[in-house]
């Protein structure tokens, strides 16, 4: 079953934390990235569409004002050269107060106010001809450029945009229409009107605000759909990978709830066979480790009652062998030899169906391991002297205690050592403990033979020899390397090796110093300080 949920309190304060902590919900959060990428893209468009509109919409209030100004200003630009045309005037008071007249006509006829007159430059001096004239907001915002177009325009139409100075300081967009007037006896004139655009900056304005805020909800809007339709897709992939985790677990049982005929049905459905499937073949795989377990208990138990009466049987013999014949009496040395081999290959035989069969249970005591291994040097003493092979012990460190399984590690221990010995060629084996802040470590360093880089790959494999053809002085099973990896696991610990032709090898065993605790690196250094260049080119086996 799944365990409870764990709740983290989050300090939101800390706004340091918040990059690292946006960038997790995106990596962990389906929901969030969609949602995300749907407002993204969404607000885009609408920026993209927003943007043309407005430019569309404040395109056509500019063009549409411009035309209601180019009409209007030639409406009253013809109502004031029609009336000067009707006119006769040759004193200066009166082509004055006809000018005037004509401004007045001008004003009347337009809707803008802001009315200007210029003589023309380059004409003959004329005393008759009335002082230029402009209103107070045309004063300065008509270019030379625009002068000079309407100067030499004639008839037609000029216009500019210009920023038409206001009363508080301000300034509104507008339009200068400039066209000529002809007055009797003063000459020609250059007559300007302005008209102000803020009403339609106010009505484009307010088409944008109106725009950027329908923008916005609907950008609002489209997430929350997008989150809610999300929201109904996700939820049944979060239920499916939720159940797939406690699957995964060992909750055979859990199964994803069927509701519907749409594809999530369909999914649901297909998981709970494939669930089924999986239960009834777990459950046959189990049966079969229970009744292959039960087997080779069953087998080990009806084996050991003969194999007890051919061993006190052998012993009989084997204590007898003096007066036998010297043919009858290898014999008795043969038989006895392989009683005892067949004897522990049945121990090793139920000791790696238990670990086939998970159900290995350790009995952790509190040992010392410098101890455990002076312990083991000692049992494997005989042993050592009949091959003539020293054995030494170094302990720079691991005095204190450690919870562990001592009848399995002094089991790898003796392991280690009996192929140190077998394997060594009479030279010294080395056993070096030490320990850090995380685990203790043990290794077995012998000088002999060593193996290649095939056989350190298989060195751990049930079953295998390095050297086929060589005479083995123990009667090992082939077994005790796989036995020793299963202790080492079992104890959350490491079990590697080093080896090199002709350079011996060295057995390392790492264990954490709290039971379940993690093994942050080893005291003990692999390849060994004494091998040459051995970290360049030699091979571990890591448990």
């Amino acid at each position: 079953m799944a365990g409870p949920k764990r709740f983290i309190e989050v300090d939101w304060r800390d706004w340091r934390s918040w990059p690292a902590r946006l960038a997790r919900v995106w990596r962990t959060s389906l929901q969030v990235r969609t949602v995300a990428i749907t407002m993204l893209l969404t607000g885009l468009a609408i920026l993209l569409t927003g943007m043309y509109l407005s430019y569309s919409v404040g395109d056509n209030l500019y063009q549409q004002r411009l035309d209601q100004a180019l009409t209007d200003s030639s409406r009253a630009t013809t109502a004031a050269q029609n009336q000067l045309n009707a006119a006769d005037v040759t004193t200066p008071e009166a082509v004055k107060h006809l000018l005037d007249t004509a401004l007045t006509a001008v004003q009347t006829s337009t809707s803008s106010r802001l009315v200007g007159a210029y003589r023309v430059p380059g004409q003959d001096p004329s005393f008759v001809a009335p002082l230029d004239f402009a209103s107070v907001s045309l004063g300065g915002v008509i270019t030379p450029e625009v002068r000079a177009a309407v100067q030499k325009g004639g008839g037609k139409q000029f216009y500019q945009s210009v920023a038409l100075p206001t009363s508080t300081g301000g300034t509104d967009p507008g339009i200068v229409v400039g066209s000529q007037l002809s007055l009797p006896t003063a000459g020609l004139y250059e007559l300007y009107i302005g008209y102000d655009l803020r009403d339609a900056e106010t009505t484009l304005t307010f088409v944008q605000g109106t725009l950027l805020l329908s923008g916005l909800a609907l950008i609002v809007l489209i997430g929350a759909i997008t989150w809610v339709i999300v929201r109904f897709v996700v939820t049944p992939i979060r239920v499916a990978a939720e159940t797939s985790e406690r699957l995964a677990a060992g909750d055979l049982e859990v199964r994803i709830p069927e509701k519907g005929e749409d594809v999530f049905a369909s999914l649901a459905h297909s998981f709970n066979g494939m669930a089924d499937s999986l239960q009834h073949q777990i459950t046959q795989l189990a049966m079969l480790s229970q009744v292959q377990q039960r087997f080779v208990s069953d087998v080990s138990h009806e084996l050991r009652t003969p194999l007890t009466t051919i061993r006190l049987a052998g012993d009989v013999i084997y204590d007898q062998r003096a007066s036998f014949p010297p043919a009858t009496e290898r014999t008795a040395e043969l038989l006895h030899t392989q009683v005892e081999r067949f004897d522990l290959l049945l121990s090793d035989l139920l000791e790696i169906s238990r670990y086939d069969a998970g159900s290995v249970v350790l009995d952790p005591e509190a040992t010392n391991l410098v101890r455990l291994a002076e312990d083991a040097i000692d049992a494997m003493s005989t042993l050592a002297d009949q091959n003539g092979t020293e054995l030494r012990l170094e302990a720079p460190g691991g005095y204190f205690v450690v919870d562990m399984d001592p009848r399995r590690i002094r089991r790898i221990v003796r392991n280690l050592l009996g192929n140190a010995i077998e394997h060594g060629e009479g030279k010294p084996v080395v056993v070096t403990v030490d320990s850090n802040e995380s685990a203790v470590a043990l290794t077995v360093r012998d000088y002999g033979l060593g193996m290649s880089r095939q056989e350190v790959s298989h060195v751990f494999d049930r079953f295998w020899r390095a050297d086929p053809s060589r005479r083995r002085t123990i009667g090992g099973t082939g077994l005790g390397l796989a036995i020793s990896l299963e202790d080492a696991t079992v104890h959350s610990g490491w079990l590697q090796v080093w080896s090199r032709e002709g350079e011996g090898s060295c057995f390392r065993l790492t264990l954490p110093r709290v039971v379940g605790g993690e093994i942050v690196s080893s005291p003990l250094p692999l390849p060994p300080l004494d091998a040459v260049n051995g970290a360049e080119t030699d091979k571990e086996v890591t448990a």
